[in-house]
This record gives C-alpha cells, structure tokens and sequence, in this order.
C-alpha cells in the first residue's frame, strides 16, 4: 500500500501525456504508414478514424476507468470486482510480458539507425542489403538493444511522477513538433526518375488522403477493416493492461472524459502526421511499388529515399530516426512500468528491486529474440497465414491472438456482467458529463464482442 500512496500522476497534462506517449509508439509511425499505404490511403484512413472514434473509444474508457474505480494493477484489478474474472488479469498481465521480449529489440534497431545518421553514416544505411545484414549478424543488435533497454529501465527505475511522467512532458511535445516539420518538408518534395515521369509531395498526399472506392470488393474491406482493427490495439495500448496500470495512477478529479478524448486526439494525430510524412516522400521516390514495400518500409525504403533527398536527407534521416527512438522509448516504458507495477504487488517487492528484475528478465528474452535472426533462425507458417520467426510468433501470440481474445472477454465482462453502468459512473466522478455514453453502452455489450470475434477467427486462420 506504501507505493500506491506515493505513485500517481500529478495533474491531467501529465497522465494524458504519459498515456499519449504509450500509444505513440514505432506502430504508429511505422506500422500505420505502411497499412495505409498498402490498403488505399484515403480508404483506410476513413475506416481507421470511424474505428478510434467508437471502438478505440470504448476500449480505452474500458481501461482507464477500470483502473482509477479499482485503484488496482491489471492483474488484481479484475479480480476485485468478481473472484471468477480474476483470471482475465492474469491473461492481460501476460500481453506485455510476451510484448517486452521484442520491443526493445526494435528499439535497439532504431537506436542503431540513428547513430548510424548522427554519425554522418547515413547512406550505409541505403544499401540493399544493410537492415538484413545487421539483424542477422550475433554481437551488434543485441548491444544495441540492451543500450535501448538500458534508457527505458532507468526512466521507470525513477518512479511515475519523476520519471515517467516528468520523461513524457519533454519528449511528447518535441516528438510532435519533429513530426509536423518532416511532414510539411515531405510535401515539398519533387523527383523526376529515369523514365522522365515527375512526381510530387502533393501527388502523394492525394494518394494518402482521397478515397479509392474502385476495386473494392467485400473481401477488401474486411481486411482494410482488419487491419485497421489490429493497428488501433497496437495504437491505444488498449487491453494490454497498460492502460488499467496508468488508471490506477489517475487522481479521481482528473477530469476522464477529457482526458481520454485528448488521448484519442493526440494518437491519431501522430499516426496521421506520420502517414503525411513518410507516404508523400516514398511515392515521390519509389512511386507507388515502394508505398507496397510493408514492413521494411522504415528501414529499407526510407533511407533510401533519405539517400535520393542528398544533403538535406542527412539531416532528414537524424530528426527521422532521432523521433522513431523518442516514440520507442515512451512506449518501451509503459510496457515496462506495467510490469514493474504487477509484479511489484505480486511479489511485495520495492519498485527498484522489481524494475531490476524485469530488467534482467527483458534483456534474457530479448538477446533469445536477437539469436532467432541466426543461431535459433527458423520459419513457421503462422494460422493467420503469414510465414514468420521468432519475433514474429511472439508478435502473432501477443498482439493478434491475446489481444482480441483479452478485448472479447473483457467486453462479455463489463458489458454483460457488471453492467456498462459501472463503467459510467466512474467516468461520470465528480459531475463530469459523459456525452458518449449512449454509444459506450451499445458498443461494449454488442458491437466489440461481434467483431473480436470475428478477429479472433481470422488470427486462428478460421475465417478469411
């Protein structure tokens, strides 16, 4: 009880930015680029923005309000209000502990590129086969992700309010300004290729923003819908615990229904900016075969495209890669604290004996991650379909099965057993006005349990 009495956000700028900073993260400006790119711009960013409104929405009110009512971390959180449910805490608590053992494994490639660009070395990184060749090599990734682990363990060694939140009010802010600046340079841009095709920033930006209905088959939209779906869990850092953990902290006159909103604000936002920022700048370069490169998007693609850009993609690439590691730092250090936190009211420990022993458990798993690009490297048909490693299984257990399943269950739960009242009520402390409260109940009781359903089916290869 002693460290509940000392932990806790200082005022609603603080938890908001905190919160904001764990759903800022690499999905975000990595992840949602690439899915807007390869599912029609205009068309997924439609869907998307229609899907944070409503189920991001009810999912982090979820989350937030259930830690502020209960006071409590995800694993007893749960377990409070109904005995029976007390294993729903457990399955959320186990989200960022399968998450923590490959984040910080991205963290250290993007710590690696930003030296690489700092250090004026930036155009190695254009090279073909330079992302491939330092992933599969056995020393340099694992050093640069215990570097990055390193960052993150002290920030939440240092506690919520001097280290989390304090942390979180200093980067958020820069992090955005260096996202608006890249986006409006990407705009400007203009690159004329060997077949003497022109193309612009602007042409890019119409592909990013205007809808294209043609070839839209049901098919289609079920997976832009799907996509778009998985991205927002990556985005929220909902039903991962995160958000129940940083509840707990939340003073009960902090005003939720405004604070979740500007969390919803500031997510998408970045997410949008990040789109406007890279997708122009590929097309402008690559044309559209490069907007379908994927996932190495970030790290194949963009420098090249930095190289194409000549000096001023040096300094391009520094900011990049420089605002990458901040958004990977704020969100490495939520997974972590909610960790800590858990355990730390598991184990009766003290937060600095905890932070050590996440710490220790994070880099074990995460130097086993960096072997299974070469010693333990194998390929395994996943049931969604896709072919991965070891990074990708625990990526597929994590974000594409538990979490639709913890979504599904925690749904049946509040909207079914303890009543979406409940919910209310604690959003409502304090005579704050719930203006979607209507939607909030018809959302959580009919609409998420239908569509995790339906996520959870494709994930087990089920349904297509």
């Amino acid at each position: 009880m002693e460290t509940k009495k000392k932990s806790g956000f200082t005022g609603s700028i603080g938890f908001v930015l905190a919160a904001a900073g764990s759903a800022v993260g690499v999905g975000n400006i990595w992840r949602f680029p690439y899915l807007a790119a390869r599912d029609g711009g205009g068309l997924f960013l439609l869907v998307y923005l229609i899907l944070v409104l409503t189920f991001g929405f009810t999912l982090l009110t979820t989350d937030i309000a259930l830690g502020r009512k209960t006071g409590k971390h995800a694993w007893d959180a749960f377990y409070s209000i109904r005995p029976k449910w007390g294993f729903l805490g457990k399955l959320t608590f186990l989200v960022p502990a399968i998450i923590m053992t490959y984040y910080s494994v991205i963290g250290g490639w993007v710590l690696k590129y930003t030296t690489l660009y700092i250090s004026g070395h930036g155009t190695d990184a254009s090279k073909d086969d330079f992302f491939t060749s330092f992933i599969t090599s056995k020393m340099a990734p694992i050093v640069f992700m215990l570097l990055f682990l390193a960052i993150t363990a002290l920030v939440v060694f240092t506690g919520v309010e001097k280290g989390i939140e304090r942390f979180s009010t200093i980067v958020m802010p820069g992090l955005f300004l260096m996202i608006i600046g890249i986006a409006l340079y990407s705009l400007t841009l203009t690159h004329t290729d060997a077949s003497g095709i022109t193309r612009t920033g602007l042409d890019g930006l119409a592909i990013y923003l205007i809808p294209d209905f043609s070839d839209l088959t049901f098919s289609r939209f079920l997976n832009i819908l799907l996509d778009a779906m998985s991205q927002l869990f990556f985005s929220l850092s909902v039903s991962m615990g995160i958000m129940i953990t940083y509840g707990s902290y939340v003073k009960k006159e902090i005003n939720l229904n405004k604070s979740i909103a500007q969390i919803e604000f500031f997510d998408t936002a970045v997410a949008f900016l990040a789109g406007l920022m890279i997708i122009p700048a590929i097309y402008v370069f690559s044309g559209t075969d490069g907007m379908a490169s994927g996932p190495s998007l970030m790290f194949v693609s963009l420098p090249k495209v930095f190289h194409s850009m000549g000096k001023a993609g040096i300094i391009v690439g520094v900011i990049f890669f420089l605002m990458i590691l901040l958004a990977a730092l704020t969100s490495c250090v939520s997974i972590m604290e909610t960790l800590v936190a858990n355990c730390a009211n598991i184990f009766k420990t003290s937060r600095r004996k905890t932070s050590l022993m996440i710490s220790i458990y994070s880099a074990i798993t995460a130097i086993i991650i960096c072997l299974g690009y070469n010693i333990f490297y194998f390929e395994m048909k996943l049931p969604n379909g896709s072919v991965g490693q070891l990074l990708d299984l625990m990526d597929y257990i994590s974000n594409s099965f538990l979490m639709p399943l913890i979504s599904l269950l925690t749904a049946i739960f509040i909207g079914w057993i303890v009543k979406p009242k409940w919910i209310i009520e604690e959003v409502e402390t304090g005579n704050v006005k719930f203006s979607r409260k209507k939607l909030y109940a018809f959302m959580i009781r009919y609409v998420v349990p239908v569509i995790m359903s339906i996520l959870l089916l494709q994930a087990l290869g089920i349904f297509h």
